[in-house]
Parts: C-alpha cells; structure tokens; sequence
C-alpha cells in the first residue's frame, strides 16, 4: 500500500534509497548521498509507479513513496 501525498505537501526523507533519479525531462541517477536522512522537500508531481517528484534544496528528485513520509509526523525519536 503506497502513501498518498498532494501536490505542495512537505514530506522528509525516512530512508535512503540506493540511488535516486532527478526528476527532469532526462532522468539522472545520482547517489544517495544527494539527500539526508530527516531532510525535509515539497511534493511538485505525481509519477507512475507510485514516485513522486519532489523538490529539495539540492534539486527535484523521484521517490518511491517507501522513502518519505509526510512533515507533519512527529519523527520517531529514539531518546528515552
């Protein structure tokens, strides 16, 4: 079951993929390392597949939707 996100919605990066794909008219792949862990983009499409395009500071990139999930969720903490 994929997540479903709208346009314009703040999404944070909940794990890494082994690479990501720029979501550009000719698809890149780049290194994980582009992203971070926590790091926060906005939603800007919609991909088949269950991808979306999101915008981050480094540029737009396309990720499954098992990689991010929505900002307004409190991260999970690991601190006691």
């Amino acid at each position: 079951m994929s997540k479903e996100f709208a346009i314009g919605d703040k999404v944070r990066v909940v794990m890494l993929p082994p690479y990501v794909k720029t979501a550009e008219p000719m698809p890149m792949l780049r290194p994980p390392d582009v992203l971070h862990l926590g790091e926060e983009g906005v939603v800007i499409d919609r991909r088949p597949g269950g991808y979306w395009s999101v915008r981050f500071t480094k540029g737009a990139f396309l990720l499954d939707s098992q990689y991010i999930e929505s900002a307004d969720i409190q991260p999970i903490s690991h601190q006691e």
